[in-house]
């Protein structure tokens, strides 16, 4: 693990060289190939120092992190070609890699929560000094706000838990059992609005229509995945209580992802829509994670790694048209299938992604998580059934309306995509169908 942090730290100088920007993506991309070689972890923690440490979920995350920061750099060449402080926004973005690495290492839930609250503060610059419209104020207010509102009572909920058991160390931790019902509520309000779930998640469609490309995948790629994270982690302690009170958030969640669905289904801004349709499928994955079965928590790890590259895909498709033709409207984006033949094609994948079709690994993690939350109770099936069937709907809503009809007058020209943009997609599809052939890393991890 040390190799990995001190290699990233080295890489924080090395953005400030003259045109070192496409080293320092290379080098984190060379970082994520190092990592998966280093795959030797058991169900237990391995790689163990004095604070952190690595198990089969971090594994995921922290390669997942890699790879979708490197991505990022390769998406943002707009901020490279106009020299839009590029330098500051290497380091910012080195500075978030770290931070999200450290966050998925930590043994220890208090080091936990410290870097999952400063990964905050590079995402909140990342909004407020690249983002596009004036508005991006107000979305950093709401992404503070939301965040530091529930985190200080988990902050509290830490320390009682450390008073009470002497330790805070995830492994010691999962020996005990709490049944204290303000420790529940405290540990958990900070992951359902990192999730977000429904009626906590207004700031995150502000956050990502605001956010440059960049701030949108890491928003969708990693953010989402810390609360999921962190309540694979503490349930290891809280499971009578959840047991006792989980049917609350199920409850929410289901009927949220519908309610969710809808609004996605009446949407004009490309951005808008899949921010939303990242909210239904957080929605689908909580409720999964909080049957407490073991298919529930292996299959919504298993979409969490899913959903964070096929979502960071689209999000690079929508600013891809967004350069080309300077809106995010469907009114204006539409046709594109004369104006981009070759991007349809990975609208075409990803959308299909999105929409969960085989041979993607959305497929396994939703497919188990419909049998893990039906075998919780069978009355969830309708909800489940509208999820499904409007998830389908405002997939084929988007590509449909993006590729197809009469393309906007205003546009006269036609445009290839370049390479950098088709690898780019390449590199976030081709795992998403990749990691089907070894989904017993996925799932098999308990």
């Amino acid at each position: 693990m040390l190799k990995l942090i001190i290699g990233i730290l080295f890489l924080l100088p090395m953005c400030f060289i003259n045109n070192s920007y496409w080293m320092v993506q290379k080098l984190i991309f060379f970082f994520s190939f190092i990592f998966i070689l280093m795959n030797n972890y058991e169900n237990y923690f391995m790689s163990i120092s004095y604070l952190f440490g690595c198990d089969m979920i971090s594994y995921g995350l922290i390669l997942l992190s890699l790879w979708i920061i490197s991505l990022m750099l390769m998406a943002s060449e707009s901020v490279f070609k106009y020299n839009n402080y590029t330098n500051l926004f290497q380091m910012n973005i080195i500075i978030l890699l770290l931070l999200l690495m450290l966050t998925f290492m930590s043994m220890s839930l208090f080091m936990f929560y410290l870097f999952f609250e400063s990964s905050l503060i590079p995402t909140l610059f990342l909004i407020l000094g690249w983002g596009y419209q004036p508005e991006r104020l107000q979305a950093g207010t709401y992404l503070l706000f939301y965040t530091l509102l529930v985190s200080l009572p988990m902050l509290i909920g830490i320390f009682y838990l450390y008073n009470m058991t002497g330790t805070m160390n995830f492994y010691l931790l999962s020996s005990y059992n709490f049944n204290i019902e303000i420790l529940y509520i405290s540990l958990l309000m900070a992951f359902l609005v990192k999730m977000p779930m429904f009626l906590t998640h207004l700031w995150l469609p502000k956050a990502h229509v605001e956010a440059p490309v960049s701030g949108s995948m890491i928003l969708a790629g990693i953010m989402l995945k810390l609360g999921g994270y962190g309540l694979l982690r503490v349930f290891s302690f809280l499971q009578i209580l959840g047991l006792k009170y989980n049917f609350i958030w199920i409850s929410i969640s289901l009927i949220g992802g519908v309610l969710v669905s809808l609004v996605c289904l009446r949407q004009t801004d490309l951005k808008s829509l899949i921010a939303y349709s990242s909210v239904a499928h957080m929605g689908i994955v909580l409720t999964g994670l909080m049957t407490l079965t073991y298919t529930g928590i292996c299959s919504s790890y298993t979409l969490m790694i899913a959903h964070g590259l096929c979502s960071s895909g689209l999000f690079c498709l929508a600013n891809i048209s967004y350069e080309r033709l300077g809106s995010r409207s469907l009114l204006i984006n539409k046709g594109l299938l004369n104006f981009m033949p070759s991007m349809a094609l990975w609208w075409f994948l990803l959308s299909s992604a999105n929409m969960a079709a085989p041979p993607t690994l959305n497929l396994l993690g939703e497919i188990s998580l419909i049998n893990s939350i039906v075998s919780w109770s069978w009355v969830s099936m309708f909800m489940l059934s509208l999820l499904s069937f409007f998830s389908a709907s405002y997939t084929l809503y988007l590509y449909s309306y993006s590729q197809h009809g009469k393309f906007f007058e205003g546009i006269y020209s036609f445009s290839g995509g370049s390479i950098r943009e088709f690898l780019l997609l390449f590199l976030h599809w081709f795992p998403l169908n990749l990691l089907i052939l070894k989904s017993d890393m996925c799932m098999l991890w308990l």
